[in-house]
């Protein structure tokens, strides 16, 4: 299957942009006060979240990986012609 170049660069930027979402996302969660119970221990909120972010986090890295492949192979098109 072949993609666009655009295609493939607009999920090559949504990878990106979704790592750089989730991991300020990580921060405010680690720091929230809704994530830990007053014995240190992590909130259902948290692990929720937790999963919710470790989630995106692949799914993110897969679509960014697919965009960086059709832009390689487009490039690899480009060349050759």
């Amino acid at each position: 299957m072949r993609i666009s170049r655009g295609t493939a660069m607009a999920l090559f930027a949504f990878g990106i942009w979704s790592w750089i979402i989730w991991i300020t996302f990580a921060k405010n969660l680690w720091a929230s006060n809704q994530s830990w119970a007053a014995d240190g221990s992590p909130t259902g909120y948290f692990i929720v979240h937790a999963v919710l972010t470790v989630v995106s986090f692949v799914l993110g890295t897969a679509i960014g990986l697919l965009g960086w492949r059709g832009i390689r192979a487009t490039s690899k098109e480009r060349a050759n012609t």
